[in-house]
């Protein structure tokens, strides 16, 4: 039966309906194997293909793999800023003997490099560790650096073996020199118009090259120095230099001071830089609250406490243990206790010498030091950082 539609009552051509294969027989599919076109013809016929879809294809072929492989987030080499420098003076500062200081020249004929009021260098010990110490010379020497260091007998063991091996002709290698508490000065920097120091015992050592510069430069300032005792405190007769512009506050004669003591009589906006135990910081810190004729920069021996803590458990996945951590400790403290050995340093968040890659678990992260691909991609600083779970695995 043909169409309705059929005029011809001819059967309609099925050769001239059906799609032919390679070899010329009938097929309604594509044959097995056959390749489709990638690029189509002409649309006018001209060219068997299209000239412009095979430059685009052949171009993008090659720009865009090339692109995402230069465009790929890349671990790049921190700059070798590390050196050797010899000691060549080595001095007891201190009436009790435990605060030695050393003088430190180039190895080698390359300048020193400057450094300002405020500045420390890493020193790398023989033992592996790494310690952090101010430069307490002259900023204006351009021929040696000026470190000091109090015995901590019972403490991460840095302090005792600068002590005991570092003499004159021994040689250290170094990092910096860098600043987490530079000096503004008035009018240059800062509002104030004057400024206070306030140190307690081997905190001098930052404050020391400040007044140094400040006399030099002419500015108004003053000074309290306090410790325990006067056999206690280091570099006095170099702080005596200065006058009545500072004066020597010990707990045995004065008993504590207050924060008024600390503060001093302040008539004009002044910057107070403060540098010694966690106890002074916090009188000074609590007594100027309110005050916004004052501005305070500080800088600690000693860690910061934990805020906000709470307990967690951390696996070294080394060897699978598990240490507790409790709410008022920080993560390097409870690893030191399993691993003495775990390297560290200023224990506030800041020279990243106990960074470590974090294998599980997330990351409250409370440094100031680290990057936002290094936090994405798992690292940590665990003097200050904690968990926001209950557990981390840090590759240790």
């Amino acid at each position: 039966m043909t169409s309705p539609h059929d005029t011809s009552g001819e059967r309609p051509d099925l050769d001239a309906a059906e799609p032919r294969g390679h070899d010329g027989a009938h097929s309604r599919f594509r044959p097995p194997g056959e390749k489709v076109a990638e690029i189509p013809p002409h649309l006018y016929g001209r060219w068997k293909h299209d000239p412009l879809l095979r430059f685009s294809n052949a171009f993008f072929s090659i720009v865009l793999p090339t692109f995402n492989h230069l465009m790929r987030p890349r671990h790049l080499a921190e700059p070798d800023r590390t050196r050797t420098l010899r000691i060549v003076e080595r001095e007891i500062v201190a009436h009790d003997k435990d605060v030695v200081a050393l003088r430190l020249v180039a190895d080698d004929e390359r300048p020193l490099l400057p450094w300002t009021p405020g500045a420390h260098l890493d020193l790398l010990l023989p033992s592996g560790r790494m310690r952090e110490y101010s430069l307490c010379g002259d900023p204006a020497d351009q021929e040696s650096y000026r470190i000091a260091v109090r015995r901590i007998p019972h403490g991460g063991g840095g302090s005792v073996e600068v002590h005991e091996t570092l003499h004159i002709g021994s040689t250290v290698t170094i990092k910096g020199p860098r600043n987490g508490m530079p000096l503004a000065v008035p009018g240059y920097g800062s509002p104030a118009r004057r400024i206070r120091f306030v140190a307690g015992g081997i905190g001098i050592t930052p404050i020391l090259s400040m007044m140094i510069a400040a006399e030099r430069i002419g500015l108004d300032w003053s000074m309290i120095y306090t410790g325990r005792s006067e056999d206690t405190i280091p570099f006095i007769s170099e702080v005596e230099r200065f006058g009545d512009k500072v004066e020597v506050r010990t707990d045995d004669v004065h008993g504590i001071p207050s924060a008024q003591d600390l503060i001093g009589d302040t008539p004009d906006p002044t910057a107070i830089y403060a540098c010694g135990p966690l106890p002074m910081l916090e009188t000074l810190r609590v007594g100027l609250i309110g005050r916004i004729d004052v501005e305070l920069h500080y800088e600690r021996f000693s860690a910061p406490p934990v805020v906000d803590g709470r307990p967690i458990s951390v696996t070294l996945a080394s060897t699978g243990e598990t240490v507790e951590v409790a709410a008022d400790e920080t993560v390097l403290s409870a690893v030191l206790a399993r691993r003495p050995g775990a390297p560290y340093s200023c224990r506030q968040g800041f020279c990243g010498t106990c960074r470590v890659q974090v294998l599980d678990g997330e990351i409250d992260h409370r440094d100031h030091t680290l990057t936002p691909y290094e936090r994405e991609h798992g690292q940590m600083l665990t003097c200050v950082s904690r968990a926001k779970g209950d557990h981390l695995t840090l590759d240790l």
